[in-house]
């Protein structure tokens, strides 16, 4: 029986086996994987002490249970690379580029990124800085420097930080919660002639040594400013991605090749379906054949809606800010509103534009409020219920400028929205219903997904009963649908949800493996309080309904974005702006191709002509690029005998058919999949 005092020296440390070692007080992860094996040893990278991600050298103090962290733990292996590459290149910076300060460094979701203040009067950092920034990554990657934890007190980071003239990350130690342990961390030996410092949080790996020098790569520079504020310093911020090996960067950049060919704002451009300009930032131009794709899909929507029990409806823009206040959008969501005064702006050249005085209205930037108001018209019974509003909603919401990114984020869109006004026990039946109805729209469109459940967040209105029964009906209609399986990618998502409601999310995969999350339904317990909508019961008392917030396509905007990248601009024939051209080879055929032309266009086919006199080698290019589904080609001959010659976009020769056979091809074609028989 060993002693009291070897007793207290060693403490226990429980494995995910099951198993447990004792061992002396002050031992690390790594020494746990060494007492295990070199095997493990050698690729252990950090570890999981009770839970959270620590590094490998951290001493272990007390009782614990651990789990060793290496490579084929991907998420966190990741995190603490692409954590470490960016310190790297923040100390690259700094010894090639004296006088730079350092600010911040997080890793993303496919890589990293550092702020730097650039030295006064060197100006900001360019793309053709890159390289030998990367150069010295490299260097100090081979140079295997120790990453060493140390905790400082704050007056002490401060001051190091003053006297180096590290003025922001200064004012940042001096602003932390003073309960928070401050820590840096040191590359190569702490306190010695060339070692640098940041201060950070961590975990890092043990070394810089454990990076692959080969699986990163510094990607492009842009400006940022201090604490995402316009008003502060401006800073140069370097973008780069990281990975584990060099196989998976190759991959990565591969992926983003292919995604670069279908970007939608070049395609869009290519086939002259939108534009958008700094006079109306955020807000888009839709092209005649941009809008026959909106107006396609609007109408499969209007199928799909009318098909299923919804009731559309039309709403106001402009609404007073109290009913905003009312619905608890004022406080929680002002900030990304557009708010306009009630009232008649001066005309004079004197005097203040605006009084300042008026009560103020504001843009809609959701539907809900305005759908419970008409809910509210009327007494509604419980026989009325499930009630299901549906609008083809125009918001606008106030991104900065630096957030809006084409058609996938705008200040100006419009939602395929809806709102089913329930009784508690209609719920789980109707998200099952919506679950089938997205299953069977985002299948029309190639699409696969995953199903995730996002729950309360820290800041939320109702109590925590209503939001423990509506995230059971959510996770409960998953769960009956068959949805809540590995196979449809279902997760739980805790903190995500809104702040009146937790919801469903449909993150859709495209062709090219990239996620979007599209489709959401809400299971809301709050408006209808606050907004005092009600029906009166089988028991003839007033009770509140649950409002069911979904959509589909999110908004038409960035469902066309996606659209674009998923199909390369190759849409679907149901889709496509221009269905079919008819191009001639000779002049002679100008006749005859008006006549197949109006043959089609007289069946519903949105179809041109081409009879420029122009080679039909290079008709067939132009109208590649343009990625027109069908070319029909004519001449003298098939002029002759009444016949066309089909030259499908990605397919190779051409189909010689008569103007009835091609007909017939194309509209079968053209049909949406929801009109398809058997579809």
């Amino acid at each position: 029986m060993r002693s009291r005092m070897n007793a207290s020296a060693l403490i226990t440390i429980a494995l995910p086996d099951g198993s447990s070692r004792e061992m002396p007080r002050g031992t690390t992860p790594a020494d746990v994987a060494a007492a295990i094996g070199p095997g493990l040893a050698k690729a252990a990278l950090a570890a999981r002490v009770d839970g959270e991600l620590v590094d490998i050298t951290r001493p272990l103090e007390q009782d614990v249970s651990l789990a060793l962290v290496t490579a084929r733990d991907e998420a966190d292996a990741l995190e603490l690379a692409r954590h470490d590459y960016a310190h790297i290149m923040a100390e690259a910076v700094q010894r090639l580029f004296p006088g730079t300060q350092i600010t911040f460094g997080p890793a993303t979701e496919d890589g990293f990124y550092y702020d730097f203040a650039p030295a006064p009067g060197r100006g900001m950092f360019t793309e053709e800085d890159l390289p030998v920034i990367e150069a010295e990554m490299r260097r100090i990657i081979a140079a295997d420097q120790p990453l060493v934890r140390e905790v400082w007190s704050r007056a002490d980071l401060i001051a190091k930080w003053q006297a180096e003239g590290e003025s922001f990350k200064a004012e940042w130690a001096a602003e932390l919660p003073d309960n928070e342990e401050l820590t840096v961390y040191w590359s190569g030996t702490p306190h010695t002639p060339g070692a640098w410092m940041d201060m950070c949080r961590g975990p890092h790996l043990a070394s810089t040594g454990k990076l692959d020098p080969t699986a990163f790569k510094l990607m492009r520079v842009s400006g940022a400013y201090w604490r995402g504020d316009q008003k502060n310093a401006q800073l140069s911020r370097i973008y780069g991605t990281g990975w584990l090996n060099k196989k998976q960067l190759d991959a990565h950049l591969t992926r983003l090749e292919e995604a670069a060919k279908r970007d939608h704002r070049k395609l869009g451009a290519e086939m002259d379906l939108f534009h958008l300009q700094q006079e109306a930032h955020g807000s888009v131009f839709w092209h005649p054949h941009g809008f026959t794709v909106w107006r396609a899909l609007e109408a499969y929507m209007r199928r799909a809606v009318d098909n299923s029990g919804y009731r559309e409806v039309k709403t106001p823009q402009v609404m007073d800010a109290r009913q905003w206040e009312q619905s608890g959008h004022w406080g929680k969501y002002r900030e990304n509103m557009f708010v306009i005064p009630d009232e008649v702006p001066n005309t004079e050249d004197e005097g203040p534009v605006i009084s300042g005085e008026a009560d103020w209205m504001a843009l809609k930037p959701m539907n809900c409020p305005a759908h419970v108001l008409i809910f509210r018209q009327g007494i509604k019974s419980y026989r009325d219920l499930p009630l299901r509003l549906f609008e083809h909603g125009c918001c606008h919401r106030n991104e900065p400028h630096g957030a809006l990114h084409g058609l996938m984020r705008v200040r100006q869109f419009t939602q395929d929205d809806a709102h089913i006004f329930c009784r508690e026990d209609q719920i789980v039946a109707e998200v099952q219903d919506f679950c089938a109805l997205a299953d069977r729209i985002y299948k029309d469109f190639g699409f696969t997904y995953a199903i995730k459940l996002a729950l309360r967040p820290e800041k939320r209105f109702g109590s925590d009963a209503d939001w423990d029964k509506a995230e059971n009906e959510l996770r409960d209609a998953v769960v009956k649908a068959g949805l809540a399986t590995p196979e449809y990618g279902w997760e739980e998502l805790p903190g995500e949800g809104a702040f009146y409601a937790p919801k469903l999310e449909w993150h859709l995969t495209d062709a090219i493996g990239r996620t979007w999350q599209v489709g959401t339904i809400q299971s809301d317990r709050v408006l209808p309080e606050r907004l005092d909508a009600s029906y009166v019961g089988e028991d003839g008392e007033r009770h509140r309904p649950v409002m069911l917030h979904r959509a589909i396509f999110g908004s038409y905007e960035r469902f066309i974005g996606i659209l674009i990248e998923h199909y390369a601009g190759r849409f679907p024939m149901w889709l496509a702006p221009v269905q079919a051209v008819v191009a001639t080879i000779v002049s002679d055929a100008d006749g005859y191709a008006n006549e197949v032309a109006a043959k089609l266009a007289a069946a519903g086919l949105r179809v041109e002509t081409d009879l420029r006199n122009e080679k039909i080698n290079y008709k067939v290019r132009e109208h590649s690029l343009a990625k027109v589904p069908h070319l029909l080609v004519v001449g003298k001959r098939e002029a002759e005998e009444g016949k066309v010659a089909i030259r499908t976009l990605g397919q190779e020769g051409q189909r010689i058919l008569t103007v009835d056979e091609a007909l017939a091809m194309l509209l079968e074609e053209a049909t949406p999949p929801d009109l398809r028989k058997g579809g």
